[in-house]
């Protein structure tokens, strides 16, 4: 019998009870695969989270996230709130960590300030051809949406920073919180399309701090309804670059966008994008986290 520490972990907000919760184990060394998904299962949170030592000296660190059901390759929230524990159990000071992620090897920057904040650079930005023909038609019916419903600024398209969502924009707040999507059919289209994510956004009023607001369903892989999504808000920023819905100084363009008020885990995700002759180059997001609880599996 091994035992192993786990927490539960409030990423995106640094209230507890808020944001998206993410399972963490931060001495995974010794769980087989299988072990990590029945841990995942247990925990119930969209993902949960292991650190592994290094594989070699390219990295300091190894992360594997895991759903109730699947491995995924990278995960925001899950990223934020297991540096943020590992930051806690370590007392670190600001400062770089280099880990190694289904995506690749990439750097996280921890700031210690009255508490810690965690910023993550993500991979590398990609965009799809927009869905047209049969795929929208058939997204916009799974999500109970109208095409006079749609912002036709916005192209319904795949975006992905290491791992892809569909942004769908929308006019209207009201019907974003509304929004009761037929998770079957989400299912069935992501077979179809080669995507499991939806963010469903819209642009948040003029006045204050939050740019957008936004929901993202994935039930392909066990997420009916992802509260805070770092790996939604980022490609988000590219896209907003991309298809220059957005002002901006041609070498930064910075935002928070806002999510989970519809299921009342709201969050917030700062997020950057570095650009370079009007196009999107790199993403980084960032964020606080809260620890719930701790406690510990024996295996």
């Amino acid at each position: 019998m091994q035992t192993y520490k786990v927490y539960q972990v409030d990423a995106f907000t640094s209230k507890k009870f808020k944001g998206n919760p993410a399972g963490v184990v931060t001495n995974a060394e010794g769980l087989s695969e299988q072990d990590m998904q029945c841990i995942a299962r247990e925990l119930n949170n969209s993902e949960t989270v292991f650190i592994f030592p290094p594989d070699d000296t390219s990295h300091d660190i190894k992360l594997r996230y895991f759903t109730p059901t699947t491995e995924v390759p990278s995960c925001g929230h899950a990223t934020i709130a297991a540096h943020y524990v590992r930051a806690i159990e370590k007392q670190l000071n600001s400062g770089r960590v280099i880990q190694k992620i289904g995506i690749g090897i990439l750097p996280v920057d921890v700031v210690k300030n009255d508490d810690y904040t965690i910023w993550m650079t993500q991979g590398t930005i990609t965009f799809s051809e927009p869905l047209s023909g049969k795929d929208r038609r058939n997204l916009l019916l799974a999500l109970g949406l109208v095409e006079q419903e749609v912002d036709e600024r916005c192209p319904i398209q795949i975006v992905s920073t290491g791992h892809s969502k569909v942004m769908i924009g929308i006019k209207s707040r009201s019907k974003l919180n509304s929004l009761s999507p037929n998770m079957s059919r989400l299912s069935e289209l992501s077979k179809e399309i080669g995507c499991n994510g939806y963010y469903v956004f819209t642009f948040a009023a003029p006045s204050g701090d939050v740019l957008t607001h936004g929901r993202m369903f994935a039930p392909a892989i066990g997420i009916t309804e992802d509260p805070v999504t770092g790996n939604a808000n980022g490609p988000l920023g590219a896209y907003l670059v991309k298809h220059r819905l957005v002002a901006h100084d041609d070498s930064l363009f910075s935002f928070t966008g806002a999510q989970g008020e519809a299921i009342g885990r709201s969050g917030t995700v700062e997020v950057k994008v570095k650009i370079e002759n009007g196009e999107p180059i790199e993403v980084k997001i960032g964020g606080k986290a809260v620890i719930v609880f701790k406690t510990q599996i024996e295996i």
